[in-house]
């Protein structure tokens, strides 16, 4: 097995070709990081996504492609491009997703001409398939040669389609870098002051962050906001929506605040200055906002549908059920009114998240890459 030494010494050697369908800004992160340890050629179906707002800096240690294709959906696009890229010489290739139609021109092709490649999966959550779903999965995802896993859950997902546990390698799935994550969490002084910057009067404050949409379970959310008249709390990722304002009217509920989409800076000033994160989700393959919460010192409350919860909340918060109002309230009122808790769950989620970075996740990447 090569040392880490040998491989920073010898990764430049490495050309890998990496395809996705979009950048968005953790990804360039990802591939920025990566492209120190190697040459680095990164194809993307679409410049960007057709229901997002990302802004972020553009490749720097790495070559990026966007394919000319016809686009299929918001955020993927079919790309006979790709077989070009495909032909050249490269050490590794990795498959980003199989699901889109580039992607999975890109596996047949490589199956036809018996080139190994690289699965990458972000998450996966088993569901019940119709026959011929399952058998199209499973051709497409046991191809691979190898399969890089963000954990737990990914693993049992990827065997459930034909992937070899020998061959399947976790690597830590983060959207933050080492300079993000806070030394220690805020104290309560120092978030009262950050939230008198902010023009936030709360004196206790909740925070949930994601697309406004059913999957993420705000509804769930306000309804227990009805419970908890001295918890303000804020939800941020669009709009209020007209489903969101009519449940409000009809519960009367007046501790919920809405905000729009934030870029990470400003994102963050808010993590900070709340008390709790609390990401209800009814399915989430993975959940990078969790991750973001973590590194600003957040303990966490969200469900089993969501699998950055089942690998990172350990003594750091609490994995309720999804879609279980009884066990939301109970959870939130259980945090809420221990102050000491809170504060050690605060200090577990920064020294857990130091471990899942997009330095480490691209260091990890080498070292499968340089071992398989």
């Amino acid at each position: 097995m090569a040392s880490r030494a040998d491989i920073d010494k010898n990764t430049n050697r490495l050309k890998i070709l990496f395809l996705v369908n979009i950048p968005s800004p953790y990804r360039n992160d990802f591939f920025n990081e990566l492209g120190k340890k190697c040459d680095l050629t990164v194809l993307f179906e679409k410049r960007i996504a057709d229901d997002r707002k990302w802004q972020f800096e553009q490749s720097i240690n790495y070559k990026a492609i966007y394919m000319n294709g016809k686009k299929t959906g918001p955020d993927t696009a079919l790309c006979f491009e790709v077989i070009k890229y495909l032909k050249m010489d490269f050490d590794k290739i990795v498959v980003g997703g199989y699901s889109t139609p580039t992607g999975m021109l890109a596996i047949t092709y490589l199956n036809l001409k018996k080139k190994k490649f690289y699965l990458n999966c972000d998450g996966g959550i088993i569901k019940s398939d119709s026959k011929i779903n399952y058998v199209i999965k499973k051709y497409f995802i046991k191809s691979a040669y190898i399969w890089l896993s963000t954990g737990t859950e990914t693993n049992r997902y990827l065997r459930h389609y034909g992937a070899d546990n020998d061959r399947i390698y976790n690597y830590p799935f983060s959207s933050i870098k080492n300079i993000d994550i806070l030394e220690k969490p805020l104290s309560r002084s120092q978030k009262k002051l950050l939230r008198t910057k902010l023009n936030i009067n709360s004196s206790k404050m909740i925070i949930s962050v994601g697309q406004f949409i059913e999957r993420k379970g705000f509804d769930l959310l306000i309804r227990a906001a009805k419970d908890f008249s001295d918890i303000d709390f804020y939800l941020i990722g669009g709009k209020s929506i007209k489903a969101y304002n009519k449940l409000i009217s009809f519960l009367n509920v007046k501790n919920i605040y809405f905000y729009d989409f934030m870029e990470k800076d400003r994102l963050y000033l808010y993590y900070q200055s709340a008390d709790l994160m609390v990401f209800p989700t009814r399915e989430d393959i993975w959940g990078l906002v969790i991750n973001e919460a973590m590194a600003n010192g957040l303990p966490i409350i969200s469900t089993n549908k969501c699998n950055s919860a089942i690998e990172l909340i350990k003594n750091n918060g609490i994995i309720i059920e999804s879609d279980n109002l009884k066990q939301l309230k109970e959870s939130i009122f259980s945090l809420m009114n221990n102050e000491n808790q809170l504060l050690e769950m605060s200090n577990v989620s920064c020294k857990i998240i130091k471990n899942y970075t997009i330095e480490s996740m691209a260091q990890k990447h080498i070292e499968i890459f340089m071992n398989t």
